[in-house]
C-alpha cells in the first residue's frame, strides 16, 4: 500500500490559516461581532473608544447583501482608503431567526440610515438605545421623553447639556474629579454635559453660583430635525407627538400625514421611487390616497441627550438596518492619556447593564 502524501509545513500552515478565517467570518457574520465606539452620544453608559462585543443572535444575523466583501473588514481594508467591498452583486436580505426582539432600552448596533449611496450591510455602524417600538407614539416636551404618554423611565447614564456658572475657575482637575468628561467655557462660566445627579452635587458647591438645564425653547425650530418640516416647528428638545410606523400600519394620504412620513416612504421605503408633487403621493406612476408601510422602524436616541445625531435628527430606523445588541465591552481605551494609563482597566470585560 502507498503512504499517503505528507503535507508540507507551508500547506499545512495554509489549512490552519483558511480554517481558522472560515471559521472566524462565521463566528463574525452568525454569531457576534466586535464594534468600536467612534462618538460620545451615549455617554456615560458608552465611552468613546469602548469596544463593545455585539451580538446577532438575539435579533438574528441578516444573511449578506452585498456578496463581494473581503472577510472580517468592514468599508475599507483596515489602516487604508481602499474600499474592503464590491457592490456589484446585491442579493435580497433575509433576517435568521434569533432567540429574542428589540426591546425598549436595549442598546442596539444598526447601520446608517442617511449612507444612501451605500449598501445597507456596509453603511457605517451607530449605536443608540432604542425609545420607541413599532407603533408607538412619541412625544418630547422640554427635553422629557413621553412613550404612549407615559414619562420615559430614566436611565441611570443618562447626560444633559447644563449651564454652571461659578465664583473661580475651574481647572481640568475639577471636571475629572467629578466625571465630566465634556465641557467649554461660556459667559462667565462652563457649559457642561452631566447626568442630573452630577449636576445637583454641583449645585451644592460653594463656589457654584447656578446649575440649569439648557432646553431648547417649543417656539425655536430647528431645520435639522427630522423631519424637517417647518410647518411642524420642531426641536431636539419639543419633538412630535409622532408615531413610529409598524409593519402593515396604514396611513390616509393628507397634507398632515405626508409633513411627518413623505421622507420615509420616499427614500426607505420605495428606495426612490415614490415622489410627492402637488401635495400628493405618487407611486407606480399613481396618485394614492393610502400607504401600507412594508416593515417594522424604532427610534433610536442617545443617552448623551444634547450631544447625540439620533432619530430627532435622521429618522427611525428600519428593522432591515439592525445589526444586534451591544452586550459587553470588551476592552477600552482614553486616548488622552500614554502608556498602560490609556487602557480604562475598570471596562474591559464589563456586562453592558441599563
Amino acid at each position: 500500500m502507498s503512504q499517503a502524501k505528507k503535507k508540507s509545513p507551508t500547506r499545512e500552515w495554509l489549512h490552519a490559516f483558511l480554517f481558522a478565517l472560515i471559521a472566524a467570518s462565521g463566528i463574525h457574520w452568525l454569531i457576534a461581532t466586535p464594534s468600536q465606539v467612534p462618538t460620545s452620544s451615549m455617554e456615560r453608559t458608552i465611552l468613546v473608544d469602548d469596544f463593545m462585543l455585539v451580538s446577532k443572535l438575539h435579533y438574528g444575523a441578516r444573511t449578506p447583501k452585498t456578496l463581494l466583501q473581503m472577510p472580517l473588514m468592514h468599508q475599507t481594508i483596515r489602516g487604508t482608503n481602499i474600499p474592503a467591498y464590491l457592490p456589484w452583486i446585491q442579493m435580497p436580505m433575509f433576517r435568521l431567526p434569533g432567540f429574542s426582539h428589540v426591546k425598549r432600552g436595549d442598546k442596539v448596533v444598526f447601520n446608517c440610515t442617511t449612507e444612501l449611496d451605500k449598501p445597507i450591510d456596509v453603511r457605517t455602524y451607530y449605536i443608540k438605545r432604542c425609545i420607541g417600538l413599532p407603533g408607538d407614539t412619541i412625544h418630547i416636551e422640554r427635553g422629557c421623553v413621553y412613550i404612549n404618554g407615559e414619562k420615559e423611565t430614566p436611565y441611570p447614564g443618562l447626560q444633559y447639556r447644563y449651564y454652571l456658572q461659578t465664583a473661580i475657575d475651574l481647572t481640568d482637575d475639577f471636571f475629572q474629579v467629578h466625571h465630566i468628561r465634556e465641557w467649554m467655557p461660556m459667559h462667565g462660566g462652563y457649559i457642561i454635559h452631566a447626568t442630573p445627579a452630577i449636576a445637583e452635587r454641583l449645585e451644592a458647591l460653594p463656589y457654584v453660583e447656578r446649575v440649569q438645564m439648557l432646553v431648547s425653547p417649543a417656539s425655536a425650530w430647528n431645520p435639522d430635525i427630522y423631519p424637517h418640516s417647518e410647518a411642524l416647528g420642531w426641536n431636539e428638545d419639543n419633538f412630535g407627538p409622532i408615531t413610529i410606523p409598524k409593519k402593515g400600519m396604514e396611513i390616509a394620504i393628507n397634507e398632515d400625514t405626508l409633513n411627518v412620513y413623505q421622507h420615509l416612504i420616499m427614500l426607505q421605503e420605495t428606495n426612490g421611487k415614490a415622489y410627492v408633487e402637488d401635495g400628493k403621493l405618487w407611486l407606480d406612476g399613481k396618485a394614492v390616497t393610502t400607504y401600507t408601510f412594508q416593515q417594522d422602524y424604532y427610534f433610536m436616541m442617545g443617552d448623551n441627550r444634547h450631544n447625540s445625531i439620533d432619530a430627532r435628527f435622521t429618522g427611525f430606523v428600519p428593522a432591515d438596518h439592525i445589526i444586534g445588541k451591544a452586550i459587553m465591552i470588551l476592552f477600552s481605551t482614553d486616548a488622552t492619556r500614554t502608556g498602560f494609563q490609556k487602557i480604562r482597566w475598570s471596562r474591559c470585560l464589563r456586562p453592558l447593564h441599563d
